[in-house]
């Protein structure tokens, strides 16, 4: 076999699952589909779509609109997933590490012994991770200040017949009646509720983990050891990536303007295009951070909090 047959057949081998993949992705679309439509065809389906239009009323005293703190925090939150995700995979990834940092021992954290030596990957890493934490905690706090909570926690049982109900009309294509201005609907209000309560905790709780700050001899590592933090924080990012494919989706398939105005102009207004000005403006400074975010970028801003050496 010649040397240009053999890098064909690598060639077809590679492209082969990924193709595979996305043709057996798209047939269990379509069946999903043609059985949801089906049985919006079944008179007691159509009760239940009835009794249960996919929202739950909210507690009285629930707060109009979005403020423009939270299209601020969407921002942020967007802006340092990101770079978590990509950064997160580098550390997962790379084999041969552009570089090393040290902590400075000296600065405001001190500790009795020598600070540990990691890899430039895992210091962006982690000092996006503690940016993240850090907007996750005023994020809280603003939530429940400003009774924004109310529109993403839970309050009633009737939330999962609702989503149930919900999740029916989006697969069957005939997408469920809302106004994010006001309510949710309550498949929206579950994953926001997985995401902001469930996911993000387990994400810092198994990250910190992982982290070389954690105490070595600690006696709860009997009982949390190393690989089970490992088992759950892969699988919680591939949750993230996919929230953030399915949230952009159907934030622009659902009425691009006004969703977008919702999240990052604070108005209710379908015709503005000042949120998808805003919105772009993000793509352009996530982009750009994306590209920056480079050994040759990321050496002096390491610099600064320690030491930074090839080996």
């Amino acid at each position: 076999m010649s040397v240009s047959s053999k890098s064909s057949g690598i060639t077809s081998n590679r492209w082969f699952k990924p193709v595979a993949v996305t043709v057996v992705a798209l047939v269990i679309a379509l069946i999903l589909v043609l059985v949801a439509q089906w049985l919006r065809t079944l008179e007691p389906v159509k009760q239940f779509l009835t009794d249960y239009p996919g929202h739950s009323e909210l507690p009285e005293g629930a707060p109009t609109g979005l403020p423009a703190w939270l299209g601020w925090q969407h921002f942020l939150n967007m802006f340092f997933i990101v770079l978590i995700i990509r950064s997160g995979w580098q550390v997962r990834t790379t084999t041969r590490p552009p570089g090393y940092w040290t902590r400075n021992n000296k600065g405001f954290i001190k500790t009795r012994n020598a600070p540990t030596k990691i890899s430039l990957d895992l210091w962006f890493h982690l000092t996006l991770d503690a940016l993240w934490v850090l907007n996750g905690l005023i994020f809280i706090v603003l939530l429940f200040a400003t009774g924004q909570w109310m529109r993403i926690v839970p309050t009633s049982w009737d939330v999962f017949p609702n989503a149930v109900s919900a999740g029916l009309q989006y697969a069957s294509l005939n997408w469920p009646l809302e106004n994010g201005w006001v309510n949710y609907n309550a498949l929206q209000l579950l994953t926001y509720f997985i995401t902001v309560f469930i996911a993000a905790p387990l994400a810092i709780i198994t990250g910190i983990r992982m982290s070389g700050a954690w105490p070595k001899k600690a006696a709860v590592n009997k009982f949390y050891p190393i690989e089970a933090a490992r088992k759950v924080h892969f699988p919680v990012m591939i949750y993230f990536v996919a929230f953030v494919i399915v949230h952009v989706t159907l934030v622009l398939a659902t009425g691009a303007l006004r969703n977008l105005n919702h999240m990052y102009a604070s108005t209710d207004d379908a015709n503005s295009w000042w949120g998808f000005a805003v919105f772009a403006a993000s793509i352009v400074v996530t982009a750009a951070a994306w590209f920056l975010a480079r050994p040759l970028f990321l050496r002096p801003i390491a610099s600064l909090m320690g030491k930074v050496t090839n080996r």
